[in-house]
């Protein structure tokens, strides 16, 4: 089962994707800043990481260069999920590799739809290998 850490400092954010990703068959786990996430990737390292960018502590931008400058074993995909529509954060989030930017509101759906998208395609080729 594909595990997905929930990155937001808003709980209601949170229960609403947990609830609804649990729904679509994933492990959800959560942090309510970048200084939380960063602590449980230490431990532990997800299929996919969804984040909002404006948090206290650590904010989503410092959290996802962080992972990508510091933490370079880590390869799963970063999905920002933010209200931020700027064309600063869209730059600096397309500039790093696996990280796709959403923006506030999405539908559940659709961001079901966007991840199931994401794991097709990054499938490991053993998967995709017929056997003998």
């Amino acid at each position: 089962m594909k595990r997905i850490l929930i990155v937001d400092d808003e709980p209601h954010i949170i229960r609403i994707l947990k609830l609804a990703l649990v729904n679509a068959g994933y492990t959800v786990d959560e942090a309510y800043n970048g200084e939380q996430a960063l602590a449980y990737l230490e431990q532990h390292q997800p299929d996919l990481m969804i984040t909002d960018i404006d948090m206290p502590r650590m904010n989503g931008r410092e959290l996802c260069l962080h992972i990508r400058q510091k933490l370079t074993e880590h390869e799963f995909g970063i999905f920002i999920l933010t209200a931020r529509a700027e064309m600063e954060h869209r730059e600096w989030s397309s500039a790093l590799t696996r990280v796709s930017f959403l923006e506030k509101p999405v539908s559940i759906m659709k961001l079901i739809v966007s991840i199931d998208a994401y794991f097709q395609e990054n499938q490991p080729r053993e998967e995709h290998k017929h056997a003998g």
